[in-house]
């Protein structure tokens, strides 16, 4: 989610694309929107049920199926099939639900950022806290989003209820179930993405219209880090995000209506148009990775079309890789 769950935080405006930003070693070309389908297979996007959520989020695509969350109503999701039944629900948690990872040789168990921390949860919702770092945030503070590292390191990061400027923080998961704060300053946190490689990550502001790419060590210490995207006011905000096969990044764009591709120098390399004003988050799933999956949500709209909140899916001509499971011991 790139706004607060307050009316009228949409941001309208067409499916344009945010700005590349030269880093050290990038000349600096500017973003030029490259073909608005999702690749030279793809039929275009089709809504997978009649599923409407208020705040879809967070798809992951987990030992062969598609997971993703209901946030503010704490429910994970899959997606068995397309069509009818629809998205079945896996477990709720009575706080919001930012983002899950399934836990290595742990089958059943999941690592999620809720509420205003780090648990450990069984299919029945049971908790078990690793931490709550933002009990004592003076603002108020959920977790968002998260993603999984390389190395079995789980990172989720978090943002203020009403929007408050760096009032949330990016965290990272040790091994031991040690939560630490990796930034701070930080006012809505998405992704982060990794490259397949393991060395590079990706992160948003999306308050801020920022996407930065940092280098990471095999320990999960940031070496540095370089501003990659920037979106203008009335361009949208960027969200939830993923990285292919190829090394490029693929990002929802909050009130853009779209999911953008960008190269490894930080060019525009397509726009996919989605018929939803509000995308959240992407993933590339599928039994050959093959399939892109986008969420939306309805929260903040006051008069949401019939396909605001749903789950979208097409074939696309890159794959990605499955969702990584977190290693604790």
């Amino acid at each position: 989610m790139t706004r607060p769950d307050v009316p009228g935080a949409a941001v309208p405006g067409p499916a344009v694309p945010g700005a590349a930003v030269p880093g050290p070693d990038v000349p600096g070309p500017a973003a030029v929107p490259g073909p608005a389908v999702p690749g030279p297979e793809g039929p275009g996007l089709a809504a997978w049920s009649a599923d409407r959520l208020e705040l879809g989020e967070g798809a992951r695509w987990i030992n062969n199926r598609l997971y993703l969350v209901d946030l503010l109503a704490g429910r994970l999701l899959i997606a068995d099939s397309e069509g009818e039944p629809g998205l079945r629900q896996v477990l709720q948690v009575d706080q919001s639900l930012g983002a899950v990872a399934a836990r290595r040789d742990h089958p059943g168990t999941w690592l999620l950022a809720t509420g205003t921390g780090i648990a450990l949860a069984d299919e029945q919702g049971h908790l078990e806290w690793l931490g709550r770092p933002e009990d004592d945030n003076p603002a108020s503070v959920r977790m968002n989003d998260g993603a999984v590292d390389a190395h079995g390191r789980f990172w989720a990061g978090s943002m203020a209820d009403d929007g408050a400027v760096g009032a949330g923080s990016l965290y990272r998961v040790e091994h031991d179930g040690t939560i630490v704060r990796v930034l701070d300053g930080i006012s809505i946190a998405n992704g982060p993405a990794f490259s397949p490689d393991g060395r590079l990550m990706y992160l948003a502001d999306s308050a801020a219209g920022a996407v930065d790419r940092f280098t990471i060590d095999e320990d999960g210490d940031l070496q540095s880090r370089e501003p990659f995207v920037r979106f203008a006011e009335g361009e949208g905000s960027p969200d939830g995000m993923t990285v292919d096969m190829d090394g490029h990044l693929w990002l929802a764009v909050w009130g853009g209506g779209a999911v953008h591709r960008y190269r490894t120098d930080g060019s525009l390399e397509r726009v996919v148009p989605v018929p939803a004003t509000q995308p959240t988050s992407v993933c590339l799933g599928g039994p050959d990775g093959r399939r892109l999956f986008i969420t939306s949500a309805m929260v903040g709209l006051t008069e949401p079309s019939a396909m605001d909140g749903a789950l979208f899916s097409t074939v696309a001509d890159v794959a990605g890789a499955p969702s990584l499971a977190a290693v604790l011991r």
